[in-house]
């Protein structure tokens, strides 16, 4: 199953549906059934953001460990309409860096799952762990 870890609180933002869109430095041409990994570590930013510090203050976070599957469905080159697009909706926008030349992954159908431990790794990359533990009875 493909993966890729995202820092907390990101990770469990995107679970609870909070944050719908991935911002990255560099594309991907998949598209699919894609688990997000939460790392082991937060990013620092997030403690000079006063939204990130409401949003996060009463998650319960997942450092290490595969916590829901979605589907990446588009990822999208950031021009200035799509940027001004995004400012729209302010919470996606003050939840990724939205600069020209970046890329947004777009997720889509995301369901939370059983947490399930893992180690994470750069890029998007193979979970060669018990994919039977994420069958449906381990669907929250």
């Amino acid at each position: 199953m493909k993966v890729i870890s995202i820092k907390e609180p990101f990770a469990t933002l995107i679970m609870n549906g909070s944050k719908k869109i991935e911002t990255r430095s560099w594309k991907t041409n998949y598209r699919g059934e894609i688990f997000i990994h939460a790392s082991r570590n937060s990013t620092k930013e997030m403690f000079n953001n006063n939204i990130w510090q409401n949003l996060s203050n009463n998650l319960d976070l997942n450092y290490g460990k595969i916590i829901c599957k979605c589907n990446l469905v588009d990822c999208i080159y950031m021009d200035r309409q799509f940027i001004d697009t995004v400012k729209r909706d302010q919470l996606e926008y003050s939840l990724g860096i939205y600069e020209i030349g970046r890329y947004a992954w777009i997720l889509e159908n995301i369901e939370p799952i059983y947490p399930l431990p893992a180690k994470g790794k750069l890029n998007i990359w193979n979970f060669d762990g018990e994919y039977k533990l994420l069958n449906e009875k381990n669907i929250l």
